[in-house]
């Protein structure tokens, strides 16, 4: 059985290692960018991503916007994608239904909750 790819997009260097160091570990493939562009030389490949994790506030593109171009395109609109944010979660609730994304993590997250809420979307 094939690891699940996950795809992390975050323009805090630390918290894609955070990511990664719980991840990874719990047999995850896991795929780090700084920018949403950036991502797209992960989203756009075969075999795509099972799941994306994306930063709301980020420069050049921010997280919804991302979602929102992600959901537009046949390739990956089908993707489980999660925004993430220090935000409160009624905030992220409104953020996660207006760009389209499946669901969302508030920061800061332990294992436990990251893993569970990723479980839920694979």
């Amino acid at each position: 059985m094939s690891r699940k790819k996950v795809v992390v997009i975050d323009d805090c260097a630390l918290h894609l290692q955070l990511v990664r160091d719980i991840l990874e570990p719990a047999g995850f493939e896991v795929l780090t960018a700084d920018s949403g562009i950036v991502a797209n030389t992960y989203i756009y490949t075969t075999p795509v991503p099972d799941l994306l994790l994306v930063d709301v506030e980020m420069p050049m593109i921010n997280g919804t916007e991302k979602v929102r171009l992600l959901k537009k395109r046949d390739k990956s609109r089908h993707i489980p994608t999660l925004l993430m944010s220090a935000k409160a979660p009624e905030e992220m609730a409104a953020l996660t239904r207006d760009a389209g994304a499946e669901g969302f993590i508030c920061k800061p997250f332990d294992q436990e909750q990251l893993l569970s809420v990723i479980s839920r979307y694979l």
